[in-house]
């Protein structure tokens, strides 16, 4: 199993590579549209290379699902949550009132006792 992640992952390192290799070309990346800057009397622009776009649009959208998720998983996350509380409450509660347990033995010779 080992080899297959590590051929999985050498296989993404040789994608990844061609990729940016491929998409050297700088690009401007601005904040507003053009005609919005010109009403605001605001602009901001940066200049990279495409590849790194490509990767961060990537990582940026994974970063949105895993908030998006995470956030839609709340309920789940306090039901369990609660429901813990309620098992250690009882846990402790049956530890309270109960004795000591009886030994477990054979049930043929506690009948002959």
């Amino acid at each position: 199993m080992r080899y297959i992640r590590y051929a999985f992952l050498a296989s993404l390192a040789v994608v990844l590579v061609t990729v940016a290799l491929a998409n050297r070309a700088p690009v401007t990346l601005h904040l507003l549209p053009e005609g919005l800057t010109g009403f605001l009397g605001f602009s901001w622009a940066v200049e990279l290379p495409l590849f790194i776009v490509i990767f961060g649009a990537i990582i940026a959208g994974i970063l949105i699902g895993f908030v998006w998720e995470w956030l839609r998983e709340h309920r789940q996350r306090a039901e369990a949550r609660a429901a813990r509380r309620e098992r250690d409450r009882l846990a402790r509660e049956v530890e309270k009132l109960g004795g000591p347990l009886p030994e477990k033995g054979d049930d043929v010779l506690a009948l002959i006792e």
